[in-house]
């Protein structure tokens, strides 16, 4: 469990999939700690009970609701240029949103839908709030980036020939993919800033560890509630999954590193597939096409406000 009591007054920090599990767990955190939260989901009535459930935990009224659908490339970019013109500051960004095995197919934007959500969604949106997070940065109290990654990233593969394709891997397979992609973007992105002299941002993974929420579901009703009775012994709730992302943002130590991988509160390694930076920059190169950036934009996200 993170013990950390530092406060975040005055603090700004985004949360996808902040309106259940252990994202809603970590914006209830926030909250208690003073912190603007901002929570982000495809659904806005999520979005209404969590806001009165961080409410009645915490008694804070800086709990927002903001569309997200991380399955549109197109409501990543309107929520981003949202915050671009709404916010001030940005302290925190946990890239939480994700879903299971739910389906094998392609969104209007090309992209595998799991894929999509879990990972492409993600970096799109990481990089456009990017300058803010620069902004937001100062040496002894940087912005801090979490990605949410699995125990699952092990067994994850970036074939970059069949990165996107359908009807290619299973569907847990597909899952495992993206989060090993989100380690190694966080990765390349560490070294893309740290060629940019002044800015303090840092970015690090998270391995929550076996949580028992509504993920398990996406495999279906059924299976999903064999599966999660087979595992409840070893299952973490989501306050307790929770806590290793809370840890990389409240600890000290944590925030003087980037690219780096963390389970059960502390700093661990990950799967050596991780740390192969030819993949890290490949990846990165594929993952701008897709999401369709041009060089002017992506140029762009490395600017100073």
């Amino acid at each position: 469990m993170c013990k950390s009591k530092k406060r975040l007054d005055g603090k700004t920090a985004i949360i996808t999939g902040g309106t259940t599990g252990m994202g809603l767990r970590i914006a209830i955190d926030f909250a208690d700690r003073g912190a603007k939260v901002i929570i982000a989901c495809p659904y806005p009535d999520e979005g209404a009970s969590a806001i009165k459930t961080v409410y009645d935990k915490t008694g804070s009224e800086k709990v927002i609701y903001k569309y997200l659908d991380l399955a549109s490339l197109e409501s990543v970019r309107q929520f981003a240029a949202d915050i671009m013109n709404t916010e001030d500051r940005l302290d925190i960004l946990v890239n939480n949103a994700g879903v299971g095995v739910v389906g094998d197919f392609l969104t209007k934007d090309g992209l595998n839908f799991i894929m999509q959500v879990n990972y492409f969604g993600h970096f799109l949106l990481t990089l456009l709030v990017l300058p803010l997070l620069k902004k937001t940065g100062r040496p002894l109290e940087p912005s801090r980036i979490i990605n949410m990654s699995s125990i699952l990233h092990n067994i994850g593969k970036i074939d970059l020939k069949n990165l996107n394709k359908t009807n290619y891997w299973y569907k847990i397979q597909i899952y495992s993919n993206s989060k090993l992609a989100l380690v190694l973007f966080a990765r390349e992105l560490t070294c893309r800033l740290r060629s940019s002299r002044g800015t303090h941002v840092v970015i690090n993974s998270v391995d929550p560890g076996l949580v028992g929420t509504n993920i398990y579901y996406s495999a279906g009703s059924i299976t999903g509630l064999i599966i999660k009775l087979l595992f409840y012994n070893l299952n973490k709730t989501p306050l307790e999954g929770a806590q290793t992302a809370i840890h990389v943002v409240m600890d000290k130590k944590a925030g003087e590193v980037s690219g780096e991988f963390f389970k059960n509160c502390k700093r661990t390694t990950a799967h050596w597939n991780a740390y192969n930076e030819k993949v890290a920059k490949q990846l990165w190169d594929e993952s701008v096409r897709l999401v369709k950036m041009s060089d002017q934009e992506l140029n762009r996200c490395f600017l100073d406000l």
